[in-house]
């Protein structure tokens, strides 16, 4: 299958590859969540990882991926909905999220009250991927709702309705930051529902594959700056010298895209990564940064073929 043509290409174990294929066929999308099903932006690279990812879904277990900023936590959720080949619901916890943000509200229609479904109630019922980002952050009434729907029972009790119980395709992915405002410890309860997998650091293995794979026109020098550029906040993030705002992979990857419109590589980066951190004296640190790595002089035919 093409959808599994980048885990051949990272040489992920043939046996697990013929199983994900058994599962996709096993399950079929329903028509209503067809539109869910969506390829990432971004290729997922670390083969020891998705065989880890896909080993623990394939045997009906959730995943919970921890990690520091810019590890690849929601790009690995998005590619294994991807590579199952299922509908992804994603729910972005705050403060303020509650039960019926998940399994859904009441709503006046046609007359009469029906239940708005929320996203897990979609997920159970359609056999998706929930992606429970920043789970850390969950308030009690939330996790309550976890508690029954991640355990063996694999059910939720809809209040004033019936008990849903989850599609077998189902599984839930959760990410968790640590030390961001608002987050707090996972209780051993909610823990013990999941794998967990420590996300590792970007590698200059891991950004040439993904900036291969998404800029295949981009010359091999240019890659080997923009993957430093990168590489080079990272170490520096990772020692205390600065924050973690500008360690940024969507930014890096969104300045590449915009160079090929014709942006010099400079101004892209000055867009892309430089100005995500509002700190005069850090941004003087990133501007170095990418001064080094970055002649000013670039244009777009120093980066593209």
């Amino acid at each position: 299958m093409e959808e599994l043509n980048f885990l051949e290409e990272q040489k992920v174990s043939p046996e697990l590859i013929s199983q994900v294929e058994k599962f996709r066929r096993q399950y079929e999308v329903p028509a209503e969540a067809a539109g869910r099903v969506v390829k990432p932006a971004i290729p997922f690279f670390g083969k020891d990882i998705l065989e880890m990812a896909i080993a623990g879904i394939l045997e009906g277990e959730n995943l919970l991926l921890t990690g520091p900023k810019a590890t690849g936590k929601n790009v690995l959720a998005e590619n294994l909905a991807y590579i199952f080949n299922r509908p992804s619901y994603n729910v972005s916890f705050h403060v303020n999220t509650n039960s019926g943000d998940l399994i859904g509200t009441d709503t006046f229609e046609d007359n009469q009250v029906k239940l708005r479904k929320g996203s897990i109630y979609r997920c159970a019922e359609y056999g998706g991927f929930g992606i429970l980002d920043e789970i850390n952050m969950a308030k009690n009434d939330a996790v309550s709702v976890l508690h029954a729907t991640l355990d063996y029972r694999r059910s939720i009790d809809v209040p004033g309705y019936d008990k849903i119980d989850l599609h077998p395709a189902a599984r839930f992915i959760g990410t968790m930051n640590y030390g961001y405002a608002g987050t707090k410890e996972l209780n051993e309860a909610l823990v013990s529902r999941f794998l967990v997998i420590d996300m590792p650091a970007q590698t200059e293995e891991s950004l040439k594959f993904i900036f291969k794979r998404m800029f295949p026109a981009a010359k091999p020098d240019a890659v080997e700056q923009f993957a430093g550029v990168f590489l080079d906040i990272q170490l520096k993030a990772m020692n205390g010298e600065i924050s973690t705002k500008s360690l940024d992979l969507r930014g890096l990857l969104a300045a590449m895209k915009i160079v090929s419109a014709g942006l010099s590589p400079w101004k892209a980066l000055q867009m892309g990564v430089v100005n995500k951190t509002f700190d005069a004296f850090e941004k003087e640190i990133i501007e170095d940064i990418v001064r080094t790595r970055i002649p000013k002089d670039w244009t777009k035919e120093d980066v593209y073929e």
